[in-house]
């Protein structure tokens, strides 16, 4: 499984951003949940927020109400909205899916997506 992940970028403090993550195989398999990840310069990488397949969600708590994730099963993709961005925010964001096809399962990571907040 491919995760491609794209939409970020350079913004001003107080913008907005949206990533999106995209799933692809030549196997047929069904998303369970997907999350993104950010690390910054020397930190560690950790979850910024997660959604299952049905929707529940789950924020840590610098971001609640500013960022939103959302997922098209359709589509096998996964988004994170974010607002009102600040310079804390910057860093390298990462998607990463829980996937299962008929007879496997695994988790998988795409590529990182830069956002760059200006003060």
């Amino acid at each position: 499984v491919q995760l491609q992940a794209s939409g970020g970028g350079l913004v001003q403090n107080g913008g907005s951003l949206r990533l999106s993550c995209a799933a692809s195989s030549g196997n047929i398999f069904s998303i369970n949940a997907m999350g993104w990840y950010r690390q910054a310069p020397d930190q560690q990488r950790y979850l910024v927020a997660s959604i299952t397949s049905s929707g529940a969600t789950n924020y840590v708590d610098s971001v609640k109400g500013r960022f939103t994730i959302s997922i098209d099963n359709a589509k096998n993709m996964a988004f994170l909205e974010m607002n009102s961005l600040k310079p804390d925010d910057t860093a390298v964001y990462f998607c990463r899916a829980e996937v299962a096809g008929t007879t496997w399962s695994g988790k998988f990571w795409g590529q990182g997506t830069q956002v760059t907040v200006s003060s």
